[in-house]
């Protein structure tokens, strides 16, 4: 299945030829970029179809792209052809005629993420192709002002714990490369400064160095820690914090390496509770909190299953864990789309597949930025 899907894609692109109707054959959705239009002022190619064409073009021209592994060329291939796939749906058009597609880079990493799973990509590679589509716009604003604080030190740093710069870096050329604009140079001297910050700090291919895990988590909550500078470790519970959709298979791998930890569980607090899912979810929620808070207090390890589905449902359990000074390890599962419809289909749950299949606009992997350890376990894939 993966050596067919990895053929099938490289078979899109050949040199600096690229076959558009077969990318249109396997990405359906990609006929909306033919009728989304885009701002002109940054746009002057047209639609999205056109920019995104002329954006691959670019990446295939570019000498750096022929020296990719075969990996590599897949990853940066289909982050090209996908960086757009959410303006279709995220265009909004002003009083003053204005075209403006807010939030396409973070929901066009969703898209990606379900399409791509869906054909069955392997999930490690899969997710670095998203990565780079919820940032890859990032490098073109880099040393401007920055409407949250950040820095460019820290963006730098960040970045390079979410992605491949370089890879990332032969993604944002060709996008700006790929459009007619008339701030197209000022970008571009952008994307070649954050290439040059990377090196200069070690972190271009490699994520930034950090004295250890607990320096880094807290230095990207931005509290002002220097990432030489080592953090005492966290001296209160060890927690499991699961993730992943119902039926990815969290409760087998708790089962066979957490045996003997207390686990909190919603299903389990649910069925206490004489509820189905979906009712008095706020009453299972706070139970759940409330026992997690005691054990918190005692310092005693456990697990906390539950989907943790997106960044946001995972932060709010994850700050808990952290204010009562915990170590937090997110153990994220996952299973292929044919397998887990099965799995839950043959579970005694009030929870239908088309229920399931609904929490995939939702569904944000967890990265490393969030937690002390993270752990990702697929189809055999495993990466700590």
């Amino acid at each position: 299945m993966k050596n067919d899907m990895t053929a099938r894609i490289h078979a899109l692109f050949q040199g600096d030829t690229v076959d558009f109707a077969a990318c249109l054959n396997l990405f359906p959705v990609l006929e909306q970029a033919k009728t989304t239009p885009q701002e002109p002022l940054y746009h002057g190619e047209g639609d999205v179809w056109t920019h995104t064409q002329m954006v691959v073009n670019a990446l295939l021209a570019d000498v750096d792209f022929a020296a990719l592994t075969a990996a590599q060329q897949r990853q940066v291939f289909l982050a090209a052809l996908l960086h757009d796939v959410a303006k279709y749906r995220t265009t909004v058009v002003d009083e003053h005629g204005r075209i403006s597609q807010p939030g396409h880079s973070k929901k066009g990493a969703l898209d990606a993420r379900i399409l791509l799973w869906e054909l069955g990509l392997p999930m490690l590679e899969r997710e670095a192709i998203c990565r780079m589509i919820a940032v890859h716009q990032v490098p073109f604003f880099a040393f401007e002002v920055n409407r949250h604080g950040r820095t460019p030190l820290w963006l730098c740093h960040q970045l390079s714990w979410l992605t491949d710069m370089h890879l990332l870096n032969m993604l944002a050329t060709a996008d700006m490369r790929g459009r007619v604009c008339a701030d197209k140079s000022r970008a571009l001297d952008n994307i070649a400064l954050l290439k040059e910050l990377a090196q200069e700090e070690g972190c271009y291919r490699t994520p930034k160095v950090f004295a250890n895990v607990h320096t880094r988590l807290r230095y990207f909550q931005g509290h002002e820690v220097y990432p030489e500078f080592a953090l005492q470790l966290p001296q209160g519970s060890r927690v499991m914090l699961m993730c992943g959709l119902p039926a990815s298979g969290k409760n087998t791998w708790v089962a066979a390496h957490a045996a003997g930890l207390p686990v909190l569980s919603y299903d389990d607090t649910r069925q206490h509770l004489g509820l189905k899912y979906g009712a008095n979810e706020g009453l299972v929620a706070q139970t759940v909190l409330n026992q997690a808070k005691a054990y918190l207090r005692k310092r005693q390890d456990f697990v906390w299953n539950a989907t943790h589905l997106s960044t946001q449902m995972r932060q709010k359990n994850l700050d808990v864990c952290l204010a009562y000074d915990a170590h937090v390890r997110v153990v994220y599962v996952e299973a292929d789309k044919a397998t887990l419809l099965q799995r839950n289909h043959a579970r005694d749950s009030s929870l239908s597949n088309g229920k399931l299949l609904q929490m995939l606009k939702h569904w944000e992997v967890p990265s490393a930025l969030e937690a002390h350890q993270l752990e990702v376990y697929a189809s055999g894939e495993v990466r700590a």
